[in-house]
Order: C-alpha cells, then sequence, then structure tokens
C-alpha cells in the first residue's frame, strides 16, 4: 500500500473541532480534534476510491497568513 503525505488543518468552530485537508479540500467534524481528524482520515478514504492519488495537488509548506478587509 503506498503512503501519501497530506496537509490538514484543524480549527474550532462553535463547539465542533473541523478538519480540513488542504490537498482535496476535503473536510469532516468532531466533537474533539482527535475525532474530527478521525472523521476526516474516513472522508479522505471514501474520497480516494473515486479519485487517484496522482490528482491530489501538492502543498509542500503552507502558511497561516492573516487578511484584514472591510466589507459593507
Amino acid at each position: 500500500m503506498r503512503k501519501i503525505n497530506l496537509k490538514n488543518v484543524v480549527w474550532k468552530e462553535g463547539k465542533f473541532y473541523v478538519a480540513w485537508n488542504l490537498n482535496t479540500s476535503v473536510s469532516s467534524f468532531g466533537d474533539t480534534k482527535k475525532e474530527a481528524l478521525s472523521s476526516l482520515e474516513e472522508a479522505l478514504e471514501l474520497y480516494f476510491e473515486d479519485v487517484p492519488a496522482a490528482k491530489i495537488n501538492k502543498v509542500e509548506r503552507p502558511d497561516l497568513v492573516p487578511l484584514q478587509f472591510k466589507y459593507a
């Protein structure tokens, strides 16, 4: 079985944690970070049933960059 290195982001939104994969834009959530990541792993397994690993976007070194903007 081939291994793939993926980049994920986890944050708290309300009372849940959201886990989002930067390579595929697949996301999931849970009551804890661990649960959110476990749910994300399950969602990614389903995703890769239909999409070959060769089609994923490479994300090498993501940065969190703050941006402040005004809107009406």
